[in-house]
């Protein structure tokens, strides 16, 4: 089968597998493992944040964040399509008491900086207090678009001249890095926190970071561990991320130039879609989407219907150009 539901589907590289098999581990719940250690302080780096903490999912680094920067009965400003909103559980309300406003994307899944500050109500007892932005970089509904970096500076400085902090949902930030050709340390300098993915298009098996300041992290680690996050001898998980950031970020410009391929031989095909930025391809005015997908399964091809007529392939580290081919036969069948 030609997985193209999503890029968490990836398996470990050989190389990664052998990273993983020989790593120095400890105790991450005492701070003594060195892998996590190790990882956490690339993370920082990278990101130009005080520090980083390590959890299993990108799930619970947007929880943690969240819980860090709100108290309950506060608000947070998203997207629509935004991932904390749509694919959380309600973690939101679960874990932190707040509610969640949503804002519509004028196109591409992404905020403008006006609307944010409409949408910032005066203080009124009557009304939730916001005091948070997040925003998702890239926007996964919008089509795995990548923020133009003018606009994520003005989000950013729109939020904390209204009292707010920003925080970043990075889980395909370095899709963004590579699109973009900006540091990351850059498209997150104006953010109070960034949370981003190892487990999606870097290709490791699990876990996220959150990076921020020093000391919000140090309170996050023990929002970690009441959620049941604190790992012990997380290291080979950890070997596995320090290998994705130091040998799987530049590759990913593999994905995105296959993705565009598809979204050209699709369009040949006649369907309807936009040309990817990144790594992501959607398909829309289908007749049935659900259908779609069950036919394109028995071709050998799996992704996944988004709306009763759109459909979204993500192109990743185990799809190669072979799998491209049998993607568009798959597709080309469909009109026969």
């Amino acid at each position: 089968m030609i997985d193209l539901r999503s890029d968490t589907v990836t398996k470990p590289t050989p190389a990664m597998l052998q990273a993983m098999m020989t790593a120095e581990v400890g105790d991450d719940v005492f701070a003594s493992d060195p892998s996590c250690n190790a990882l956490e302080a690339l993370a920082a780096e990278i990101s130009g944040k005080e520090a980083a903490l390590f959890v299993p999912s990108g799930t619970m680094a947007n929880q943690i964040a969240i819980r860090m920067w709100t108290q309950p009965g506060d608000e947070v400003l998203m997207e629509a399509g935004a991932h904390p909103f749509n694919y959380e559980a309600a973690g939101a309300a679960v874990i932190s008491g707040v509610q969640i406003k949503t804002l519509a994307a004028a196109s591409k899944g992404q905020l403008d900086p006006g609307q944010v500050k409409d949408a910032v109500r005066v203080d009124d007892p009557h009304f939730a207090p916001a005091t948070l932005l997040c925003v998702e970089n890239t926007a996964n509904r919008g089509g795995g678009s990548v923020y133009p970096q003018s606009v994520l500076d003005g989000l950013a400085s729109t939020a904390h001249e209204a009292g707010l902090r920003a925080h970043m949902d990075g889980a395909r930030v370095f899709n963004a890095v590579v699109a973009s050709g900006v540091e990351l340390s850059r498209v997150c300098r104006d953010y109070d926190s960034i949370a981003f993915c190892l487990s999606k298009g870097l290709g490791a098996p699990v876990g996220s970071l959150l990076c921020g300041p020093a000391a919000e992290i140090h309170r996050g680690r023990r929002f970690r561990k009441f959620l049941g996050g604190g790992m012990r001898q997380a290291g080979f998980l950890a070997a596995a991320g320090i290998h994705a950031l130091e040998h799987h970020v530049s590759r990913l410009a593999e994905d995105h130039a296959r993705a565009r391929r598809l979204w050209s031989g699709l369009s040949e095909l006649g369907y309807a879609c936009e040309e990817p930025e990144t790594n992501m391809l959607y398909i829309t005015g289908l007749e049935c989407a659900p259908e779609t997908v069950d036919r394109l399964a028995e071709a050998g091809v799996q992704c996944v219907w988004v709306s009763p007529t759109s459909i979204r392939l993500v192109t990743h580290l185990d799809v190669d150009d072979e799998g491209l081919e049998v993607t568009l036969e798959a597709f080309a069948q469909l009109n026969r």
